[in-house]
C-alpha cells in the first residue's frame, strides 16, 4: 500500500510579511537597514498625502526609516536583504495602535452620555477615555517592544532581482 503524499508546509508557524532592505551600516554587532521602496510606492492615488514618504530631505526621510537588526550573520554594507515579520506581531501592533483608544472613548463616551445626558461632560469624558487608550497603547506597545514581537527577522540574502516573496 501507498502511503499518501504529505505537505512539506508547516501550517503551524506563523506566517511572515517579508520586505526587501539594503545594509547602509555596519557597527559592531549591529547591521542598520533601510527598506527597499516598492515599485508600487508613490504610484497610487494618494502618493502625495502618503506617510510612507515622509517629509524633508532624501537624507531625513532615510534616517527616519532606517532600522537595526543583530548581525550575527556577517552582513557587509551594501548587501540586499529579505526581513520579516510575523503577520500576528502586525495585527497584535494595530489592535494596540487603533483598537484600544478607539474602544476606550468610545465606552467613555457612552458611560458619560448615559450618566450625565450632557453634550460637554460626553465630550470631556471621551477626551480622557482617548488619553487613557493612548497610554494604554503605550503599555501595550512597550510590552510588545520588550519581548521582540515588533523586531523584523533576518530571513534571507536577496539576489539582484529578487523582489518580496520570491
Amino acid at each position: 500500500m501507498d502511503e499518501p503524499l504529505h505537505s512539506t508546509t508547516d501550517f503551524s508557524a506563523p506566517t511572515m510579511a517579508e520586505g526587501i532592505a539594503h545594509v547602509v551600516a555596519v557597527e559592531g554587532t549591529v547591521a542598520w537597514l533601510v527598506p527597499e521602496q516598492t515599485t508600487s510606492c508613490g504610484g497610487c492615488a494618494s502618493a502625495s498625502a502618503c506617510g510612507a514618504k515622509g517629509i524633508g530631505t532624501t537624507a531625513s526621510r532615510l534616517e527616519a526609516r532606517r532600522f537595526q537588526l543583530v548581525n550575527d550573520i556577517g552582513l557587509r554594507v551594501g548587501e540586499r536583504v529579505v526581513v520579516g515579520i510575523r503577520e500576528n506581531a502586525l495585527l497584535k501592533a494595530s489592535i494596540t495602535a487603533y483598537a484600544i483608544p478607539l474602544a476606550t472613548l468610545l465606552i467613555a463616551g457612552a458611560l458619560a452620555q448615559w450618566a450625565a445626558g450632557s453634550d460637554i461632560v460626553t465630550m470631556t469624558a471621551m477626551f480622557a477615555g482617548l488619553a487613557l487608550g493612548l497610554w494604554l497603547a503605550r503599555l501595550g506597545a512597550g510590552r510588545l517592544m520588550v519581548r521582540g514581537d515588533l523586531a523584523p527577522r533576518f530571513l534571507r540574502r536577496a539576489g539582484a532581482g529578487d523582489t518580496c516573496n520570491s
